[in-house]
């Protein structure tokens, strides 16, 4: 069964950084594509990036490109996301997510596994 555990969320100032880990665990395969997910308070959940962990392609929601950069390590079926210039916007709760497939993917329906999620907050 596979399992996601997610690290890193907290609380800073607009302007800070925050790196997200997402840990997977129970997996035999690179054939596989891990994103993230976030819902702020009373809105639906917003695709935030995906990583392909097979050849590494990567995509961005436009509300992130260029403060957020997603990596991945195969060895220890950890993905990465390093979030600067954070804006109070970003807040909410960042679900990790796993999809069976190659090609990354906004979708929700492209994605089998989710984490519990971890907390983001940007304020003043």
């Amino acid at each position: 069964q596979v399992q996601l555990v997610e690290s890193g969320g907290g609380s800073v100032h607009p302007g800070g950084s925050l790196r997200l880990s997402c840990a997977a665990s129970g997996l035999t395969t690179n054939y596989y594509i891990i994103g993230w997910f976030r819902q702020a308070p009373r809105k639906g959940q917003e695709g935030v990036s995906c990583i392909s962990m097979n050849d590494g392609r990567t995509i961005y929601a436009d509300s992130v490109k260029g403060r957020f950069t997603i990596s991945g390590d195969n060895a220890k079926y950890t993905v990465y996301l390093q979030m600067n210039n954070l804006k109070p916007e970003d807040t909410g709760t960042y679900y990790c997510v796993l999809g069976r497939a190659v090609v990354p993917s906004m979708s929700r329906t492209a994605y089998d596994f989710w984490g519990q999620g971890t907390q983001v907050t940007v304020s003043s």
